[in-house]
């Protein structure tokens, strides 16, 4: 196949089955995504629509086989209004709503989620359409936008345990997967890290480094990541003799990492080890034990949780628990493209394993 293959005006499909030797029929069934095709006559197939620079045309295509060649990721809030519908008039404060995004754009974990999905649908000629449901209303949208066929399904990160949007989903058979385990039984299909596994890990680190007097951040408890994470370290903790372990709990934010820390300090001045759920708490610590003159980790060691952009940005860069959120965000967006192919396949999971990085500060 070479470029004089090329026609003259816009290639067509006929231009694709000539380059690729094969049938119109055959092309056809190729760019829209027919699975009984042999994956050595899709790469052929694939080749020539490079080689003659052939662009299906989407609306047509989406007559053909109803789908938008679009994906849903929804960013989904609290299951209790924020502020949300006032005095039943149905509006929502500008004020909550830009403290919402806000507080996701803030976080690193986010950016690497839509980094995982973009990576994956881009070369399938897909794209994520970013939708927020911070309110009843806002997921009544999601809901809707998605029943139009708007998007063929929705790649859901909840962040409150509340949060109704998984069931809702489920309830009206859209075709939905959800980053982390729902807090309540939901038959939805879900990636999720082995948490109490990680956080395992980092006790088992300070306890190797002959920390005694070890204390940790949590995040928000009434987040199964949260109670995972806790839950993993205090067992492992009590294993190795401490019953104890002092908590202060976090919001999964840098603020409340520096208040959780003032507090442990207060309380207990004589720690000599932190976990801290996730990094950007990890950093807050660091950031309050300077101000208090403990050096890190010479006087106090401190292991974060997640391995984000914050972890690297940390002084002294934060030994941390890795989650591969990338690889995450990829799995959960081809299990939902698994079950926009097989409508009928039952909910599944997928859980990875964590992995301790071990940098300057522990």
């Amino acid at each position: 196949m070479t470029d004089d293959l090329r026609s003259a005006g816009a290639p067509t499909l006929e231009d694709v089955a000539r380059a690729a030797g094969v049938s119109r029929a055959t092309v056809s069934r190729v760019i829209n995504g027919v699975r009984n095709v042999d994956p050595a006559i899709q790469e052929v197939v694939r080749q020539a629509v490079s080689v003659t620079g052939y662009a299906p045309n989407r609306a047509a295509r989406s007559l053909v086989t109803r789908r938008a060649d679009a994906v849903a990721l929804v960013v989904s809030g609290a299951g209790v209004e924020a502020g949300a519908d006032r005095e039943g008039s149905g509006s929502r404060s500008a004020g909550d709503q830009g403290s919402f995004t806000a507080q996701v754009f803030a976080d690193p974990f986010f950016g690497r989620v839509v980094t995982g999905v973009v990576n994956y649908l881009r070369p399938r000629g897909m794209h994520p359409v970013l939708m927020f449901a911070e309110t009843s209303r806002a997921r009544d949208e999601v809901v809707a936008y998605l029943r139009q066929g708007s998007a063929d399904g929705a790649l859901i990160v909840s962040t409150h345990a509340e949060d109704p949007l998984p069931g809702l989903l489920t309830e009206a058979g859209l075709a939905a997967v959800l980053f982390a385990r729902p807090a309540r039984p939901v038959p939805i299909s879900y990636v999720d890290l082995a948490h109490q596994d990680g956080a395992r890990l980092a006790a088992e680190h300070l306890l190797a480094r002959d920390c005694r007097r070890i204390a940790t951040i949590s995040g928000p408890l009434d987040v199964p990541a949260g109670q995972a994470r806790l839950a993993g370290f205090r067992d492992t903790m009590a294993r190795h003799g401490h019953p104890y372990t002092p908590i202060a709990e976090g919001q999964f934010t840098q603020e409340s990492g520096e208040a959780a820390m003032e507090r442990l300090l207060a309380a207990h001045p004589d720690l000599d080890g932190v976990f801290a759920a996730n990094d950007l708490m990890g950093m807050g610590a660091c950031h309050v034990l300077r101000e208090h003159g403990r050096r890190v980790p010479e006087d106090v060691a401190v292991v974060g949780f997640d391995d984000s952009s914050a972890a690297l940005a940390c002084r002294p860069p934060l030994t941390t628990v890795r989650q591969p959120v990338e690889e995450m965000a990829a799995e959960m967006t081809r299990l939902l493209l698994d079950r926009l192919a097989r409508p009928t396949s039952p909910a599944t999971s997928v859980i990875f394993e964590p992995e301790l990085v071990v940098r300057g500060s522990a």
